[in-house]
C-alpha cells in the first residue's frame, strides 16, 4: 500500500504545483495549526512528506486546539490539530464561515500527571485527590492537605493554557466541567514549559501530553492513577486498552472541506492516515487499531463531515464509530 500510494502521491503534488508543465510555480503550502499535543505527530508526518515531496511545503502551528480552531473556523489554515473534540461553539462559527470539516482520529494519548523525581512520597494519586488539588476554590496548597503523612511543603502548580484541549479533557474528566479550575497555578501552551517547571521544582505536579512525559523520563516521574479499583500508570498498553482512566482519549486532526479538494492537502492527509501508526509511535504515543486508521481513510475519501464521536458513542471502538455513518 505504501508504495503505490508513493506513486500516487508524486503524481497528485506534481500536478498541484504546474510541475506537469515544466513551469516553475511557486511551492505549494498546506497550513497547519492546533495542539501542542498533537504537534509531534503533525511535525513528524510533515517532515516525513516533505522529504518524500519537497515541492510542498507544510507549516505546522502551536497556539492550542482552542487557539487552532478560531483560525480554522475562519479559513485561516487548512488543517486543525485538536486534542479534544471541537465544541458547539465552534462548529456555529465555522457554519457562519462556511467552513465544513472531516474529524480524523490519528493516535491515542493517555494524559500524564508527573512530578519531580525528588518527589519520594507521591506514589499514586486517586481521581479524588486531583479533584480535591484542581477544582475551582480548591483550598488545597500544601502536599500535607492531599494526604495524611505527606510533608507540609507548597505544591507548585504547572498546567495546559486554556486555548489547550489537554486542559479542557483533563478538567473535564477530572470536575466534571471543561475550563472548571482553581486559578492560581503556571499555565502555559508550550507543553515544554511545563516540563521544565517540574523539572526544576521538587514541589511541582503538573498534567500534559504522553509523549512530552516519554521525551523527559530522565526529568520527570510520571503519577500512577486511581479511578476507584487501582493505580495504573499511562503506558502504551494501559491506554491503549482502556485501563488507564479516565485520562486516555483519541487525538484528531480536522481538515477544512474545502483544503480537502486541492491535491496537496489530498496528498498530505492520506500520507499522514498511511502512515502514522508507525510514526506516532516513535514520538511517544499510542497507534490505533489498523482498522480504525482503513476507516478514517474511507471516510476523508467520502468527505463524511460532521463529528463522528459523541455520548452515545461511548464504549464503541473507534473504527465502530466512523462506520457508522
Amino acid at each position: 500500500m505504501r508504495t503505490l500510494s508513493t506513486v500516487l502521491l508524486a503524481g497528485i503534488v506534481v500536478a498541484a504545483c504546474g510541475g506537469g508543465d515544466g513551469g516553475s510555480a511557486e511551492p505549494a503550502i498546506v497550513t497547519i495549526d492546533g495542539s501542542s499535543t498533537v504537534f509531534p505527530i503533525t511535525e513528524a508526518v510533515a517532515e516525513e512528506f516533505q522529504r518524500a515531496h519537497p515541492d510542498v511545503r507544510v507549516t505546522v502551528g502551536i497556539s492550542g486546539t482552542g487557539g487552532g480552531f478560531k483560525k480554522f473556523t475562519v479559513g485561516e489554515t487548512d488543517i486543525n490539530d485538536a486534542s479534544r473534540l471541537i465544541k458547539g461553539s465552534e462548529v456555529e462559527l465555522a457554519e457562519q464561515n462556511g467552513i465544513g470539516y472531516i474529524e480524523l482520529p490519528v493516535a491515542f494519548d493517555g494524559l500524564s500527571v508527573v512530578v519531580n523525581p525528588e518527589n519520594t512520597f507521591v506514589d499514586h494519586l486517586t481521581v479524588e485527590e486531583l479533584q480535591k488539588i484542581w477544582e475551582p476554590g480548591s483550598s488545597v496548597e500544601r502536599w500535607s492537605q492531599v494526604r495524611a503523612g505527606w510533608p507540609d511543603e507548597e505544591i507548585a502548580l504547572y498546567a495546559p493554557g486554556t486555548d489547550s484541549g489537554t486542559f479542557d479533557y483533563f478538567t473535564e474528566a477530572i470536575n466534571g466541567e471543561s475550563g472548571a479550575v482553581r486559578q492560581d497555578f503556571t499555565a502555559s501552551e508550550d507543553d515544554n514549559v511545563l516540563v521544565q517547571g517540574v523539572a526544576g521544582d521538587p514541589n511541582a505536579l503538573a498534567f500534559f501530553g504522553f509523549a512530552y512525559y516519554i521525551e523527559n523520563t530522565d526529568k520527570l516521574k510520571v503519577v500512577p492513577i486511581d479511578p476507584g479499583d487501582g493505580a495504573v500508570a499511562p503506558s502504551e498498553v494501559s491506554i491503549n486498552d482502556g485501563t488507564y482512566r479516565p485520562l486516555s482519549r483519541p487525538i484528531f486532526i480536522y481538515v477544512s472541506t474545502q483544503a480537502a479538494e486541492r491535491p496537496e492537502v489530498q496528498a498530505f492527509i492520506t500520507f499522514y492516515l498511511e502512515n502514522a501508526a508507525d510514526l506516532v509511535g516513535e514520538v511517544g504515543y499510542v497507534a490505533l487499531p489498523g482498522a480504525a486508521y482503513e476507516a478514517a481513510v474511507t471516510r476523508f475519501e467520502n468527505r463524511v463531515t460532521g463529528s463522528a464521536f459523541s455520548a452515545d458513542t461511548k464504549g464503541k471502538s473507534i473504527a465502530e464509530i466512523l462506520r457508522m455513518e
